[in-house]
């Protein structure tokens, strides 16, 4: 099993030097292959995704992903900044599908946002669309007849792509405690209503599951005022985008959390897909050592799940950060002071 670790910039490579020592540290028959992208691939290649990078990721099981930003990058040509590496990536594979676990750790509950018996019911999975959507619809800034500026960004869904992505809600919810809640805001929005259409269509394939639907301007007001009640979640790209992060400071850190971007290629042992923790790149504490690793690491649980089949893996990996947390060890982001090799001594120790 082939793994293409592409660390990045600012604290990528630090925080992927903890995962891959988890890695090594479960002896499994994989071979890791690594690559540059992102701003560190411009100022080495002249381009944040080269071809070097593209194939070598092409002819990988899977892909760890670090992060990708870098403030020198900010003034070059939009093609060219270090982003459109993981927008490369996502359609060049065909990724199409993002998995944004939440759950609460226990511990932790007062450090979130919501009060804690609230915090601590939360266990959720956002599904999110990454290839449609205002995303990669039309859009440009024209001038109007009477000389005025106009922005507009297309919405657009076709049935097939909502189909696709319902098929995965559907196949989580079913892994899980047999809850489906798609979000959507059809009672606006034509693309929202196909969405809407379609998903009921798809749910007479799983009568398994209790498929339930939401307008978006509701389910942001109930993931602060009942978290508990949601287990899987399905939505577009714009609504996905803006709940996963919101369900991501209901649970008290964004530095906790990681995602993976499956598509429909499927490998000896999974699912294809790029892994990788939700935060940024983090200039201003890159090279300090106060960089928390843990989403890193959980997002290599989360390829060893989706990607390896190795489900045991996983479960030790999440195990061990759990039990490093509620031991109190904690990064700057929690109000802790454990370094990055700090933590993954600890979760090293507890795996």
């Amino acid at each position: 099993m082939k793994i293409a670790c592409l660390p990045g910039d600012g604290i990528g490579p630090e925080i992927m030097a903890e995962a891959l020592r988890v890695l090594a540290a479960l002896e499994l028959p994989v071979e890791v292959v690594h690559g540059d992208v992102g701003g560190a691939a411009y100022h080495r290649h002249g381009h944040p995704l080269p071809p070097e990078t593209l194939a070598l990721a092409q002819g990988a099981d899977a892909l760890l992903f670090g992060a990708v930003g870098d403030p020198t990058c900010d003034n070059l040509e939009r093609h060219l900044r270090p982003e459109q590496a993981i927008l490369g990536l996502r359609s060049a594979l065909g990724l199409f599908a993002n998995l944004r676990p939440a759950k609460m750790f226990a511990g932790l509950e007062d450090l979130s946002a919501l009060r804690p018996e609230v915090a601590g019911a939360i266990d959720l999975l956002i599904i999110r669309e990454l290839n449609g959507d205002v995303y990669f619809g039309e859009k440009a800034i024209r001038r109007l007849d009477d000389g005025r500026r106009q922005g507009f960004d297309l919405m657009s869904y076709a049935e097939d792509e909502v189909r696709r992505i319902a098929h995965v809600g559907f196949r989580a919810a079913q892994g899980r405690s047999g809850k489906l809640c798609s979000v959507d805001k059809a009672n606006v929005l034509e693309t929202s209503q196909l969405w809407r259409d379609v998903v009921i269509e798809v749910a007479a394939e799983y009568p398994d599951v209790a498929l339930t639907h939401m307008y978006v301007d509701n389910a942001a007001m109930q993931l602060v005022r009942d978290p508990g009640q949601f287990d899987v979640i399905v939505t577009g790209n714009l609504f996905g985008d803006i709940l996963s992060d919101q369900a991501s400071m209901c649970v008290g850190s964004i530095g906790l959390l990681a995602s993976a971007a499956l598509g429909e290629r499927q490998m000896a042992h999974g699912t294809l897909g790029l892994f990788e923790p939700i935060h940024g790149s983090a200039p201003d504490i890159a090279g300090t050592g106060r960089a928390n690793p843990m989403a890193m690491i959980l997002s290599l649980a989360m390829l060893l799940r989706h990607a390896l089949g190795q489900e045991d893996a996983a479960t030790r990996i999440e195990a061990a950060v759990a039990v490093t947390l509620a031991d109190g060890i904690k990064g700057g982001d929690l109000g802790g002071t454990a370094g990055t090799v700090a933590i993954g001594d600890a979760v090293l120790a507890r795996l």
